[in-house]
């Protein structure tokens, strides 16, 4: 394998290391206020969207994880058989690595050929030619295209960028792409100053991708040599920064340690469009098998079903209308920030 394989494959393995699907976030400390008397029944039918000009079954979906190595092959091809059967998005790793290496094509064209009508959203670093962002989501047939900004994790890798003056390449890439354009963080949050920047300069979409979830500045720290462990404290916490987005007034998505259909209720009623959730949904896949996470899957779409109707909602745009509060501490930082 080349280098960026080799990569791919230890970020994978240091995922999985890293993972603690009890480990607390912003989530814990947000709240929801229940009626006793919700007047409301169970329905698979109220979870039911679209995004991106298609019909999801639900609105979370499988968010970007991997792709460009030999066991991202065949993950990626179950995710896609997962996302084909339980009929929810899903979004590939960075592809970027096919600008040098297009041999992995396949390690990510498995998705969409095993999910030939369902919802597919690209990946690339916002530095990916956008020639070659725009044969990523021909070849791929994408819905969409994710550009994440990774400073911190580039700044903690020990091969990193170390140029982050993206924008102009933004602009290009938003210009040749004929799919919508989602500028999406890697678990350390979009900030609101960005996200009204970037508002101005025409992009529509956002995937906040909070702190909470995945900590990429862990994950290349085991990586590097140098002791930047104080990296890992940065970032907004999820509920922080799309709070932000909603004070934009933007499409978003709401993504960085979801780890329940409590957490998916919470992202929905801070007005995400959608959740993201990957490394829950990664390691359960690794951890057992394709069958135990589309039946996980499923699970999920019923207890959210579930959590609608104690919530007393029946469709997805009564969503925001659950009232939520906060514990003193995120309170706290809400007032300071937002």
């Amino acid at each position: 394998m080349s280098k960026r394989s080799e990569r791919k494959e230890e970020h994978l393995a240091l995922a999985q290391m890293f993972f603690n699907k009890k480990k607390s976030n912003s989530f814990d400390q947000m709240q929801l206020l229940r009626p006793a008397l919700p007047e409301t029944k169970v329905d698979l039918n109220s979870i039911q969207t679209s995004l991106f000009g298609k019909q999801v079954a639900a609105p979370f979906f499988i968010n970007a994880m991997t792709g460009g190595s030999t066991k991202s092959l065949g993950i990626n091809r179950a995710l896609g058989e997962v996302a084909r059967k339980t009929k929810i998005a899903l979004a590939l790793g960075s592809a970027s690595i096919l600008v040098k290496e297009k041999d992995q094509l396949e390690s990510f064209d498995v998705a969409r050929e095993a999910n030939p009508d369902g919802i597919v959203i690209a990946n690339v670093n916002p530095a990916t030619p956008a020639s070659s962002s725009k044969e990523i989501v021909e070849q791929l047939q994408a819905d969409a295209l994710q550009i994440h900004l990774n400073t911190v994790q580039e700044i903690a890798m020990p091969e990193g960028d170390r140029n982050f003056t993206w924008l102009e390449n933004l602009q290009k890439i938003r210009q040749t792409v004929t799919v919508p354009v989602i500028i999406k963080e890697v678990g350390f949050g979009l900030d609101q100053a960005t996200i009204h920047h970037l508002k101005n300069e025409g992009f529509t979409w956002f995937d906040v991708a909070g702190k909470g979830g995945t900590n990429f500045a862990e994950i290349e720290n085991s990586r590097n040599q140098l002791d930047l462990s104080y990296l890992e404290e940065l970032g907004l916490s999820t509920v922080i920064s799309a709070l932000m987005a909603q004070k934009e007034a933007v499409n978003f998505i709401v993504s960085g340690g979801v780890r329940n259909p409590l957490d998916v209720l919470k992202g929905l009623v801070l007005g995400g469009k959608a959740v993201g959730v990957a490394n829950t949904f990664l390691q359960a896949l690794t951890e057992h098998d394709q069958d135990y996470l589309l039946q996980m899957i499923k699970n999920w779409q019923q207890q959210l079903a579930a959590l609608f109707a104690v919530y007393g909602v029946s469709e997805i745009k009564q969503v925001t209308k659950i009232k939520s509060y906060f514990d003193l501490p995120l309170k706290t930082e809400i007032e300071q920030l937002i």
